[in-house]
């Protein structure tokens, strides 16, 4: 039962990256980014596009290695961050200078998404697309009887790194201050001298990255298409109600639960590829009975 308890601690954390972007989303306009997915798949298609034209050689040295996937890392998130940032001008932007209702952002949202998917499927293709992989697969050992590998230890440090920026940026820098300020009040702000605007695209902009990041982990651990985002982000949204959609540890802590939640009742039931039943089972059990999350603060209070 290890292994697949540690499974799904490492895909949760996956699901936390994605989760962040709806909770920071949520947090600022009490809405839910339903184009997120194309965030997650522009993120795995810039991983993918980076590492095929970097990776060329066919010894290439650790320290090497580190770099091409630090870069990897920077092309996928600001992908996702340049995506998440062109949703919000052209999705969100126009219908709040109209005072649009909240269905309006929902079809806008799915319009937006439908968009970026088709696009991708006539650019890129339709079939799956193995990724380089910049992470030596000859490391692992055991711990507890489950098997930790290289992707693994890299996953776990990447999501701890990232998610330490994104909260110490949301609670102590100016920016951070500002999305705060426009999460409990975005009159009130806009009136002391907050640039509503600004900020709500920065906030997209933070959750993109991190979407961005998460694409291209995915992307590594199996393959890159153009409906690759469908699945994962439908389950990050799961873990951040979990959390506590609008709180940032709630979106760490949710995607980690509802991996281990997902993962080791396989276990028992012996029943493979099950896992993202349980996960939305999860979803309706949590909406039923908490739909608060596990935390169940906003943004503007918590951080």
């Amino acid at each position: 039962m290890a292994s697949y308890f540690v499974l799904g601690i490492f895909t949760g954390l996956i699901y936390s990256m994605v989760a962040l972007g709806y909770t920071l989303v949520y947090g600022v306009l009490r809405l839910i980014n339903f184009a997120h997915s194309e965030v997650l798949m522009s993120g795995g298609f810039a991983g993918y596009f980076f590492l095929r034209f970097t990776m060329h050689a066919t010894h290439i040295s650790t320290p090497v290695r580190v770099l091409i996937l630090l870069g990897g890392i920077v092309a996928s998130g600001a992908v996702g961050a340049i995506v998440a940032i062109a949703i919000e001008r052209f999705a969100y932007r126009p219908l709040r200078r109209r005072n649009a209702p909240k269905l309006t952002y929902l079809i806008s949202a799915i319009g937006a998404s439908y968009f970026l998917l088709n696009l991708a499927g006539k650019e890129f293709g339709r079939d799956p697309s193995a990724t380089a992989q910049p992470i030596t697969q000859s490391f692992s050992f055991t711990l507890w009887g489950a098997q930790i590998t290289a992707f693994d230890l890299v996953l776990l440090g990447v999501t701890a790194v990232l998610f330490l920026v994104v909260n110490t940026l949301v609670s102590k820098s100016k920016v951070g201050r500002s999305i705060r300020a426009v999460a409990q009040d975005a009159e009130t702000a806009s009136l002391m001298g907050v640039n509503v605007n600004t900020t709500i695209a920065s906030t997209f902009a933070i959750g993109g990255f991190m979407g961005g990041v998460a694409g291209l982990f995915i992307a590594m651990s199996s393959n890159v298409d153009y409906n690759m985002g469908f699945t994962p982000a439908l389950l990050a949204f799961t873990a951040a109600v979990l959390g506590g959609i609008g709180n940032i540890r709630g979106a760490m802590v949710g995607g980690v639960v509802l991996g281990i939640f997902m993962y080791v009742p396989i276990y028992w039931i012996h029943q493979p590829f099950y896992e993202p039943v349980i996960g939305f089972a999860v979803l309706v059990l949590v909406l039923l009975f908490r739909p608060t999350g596990l935390f169940g603060e906003s943004l503007g209070r918590s951080a």
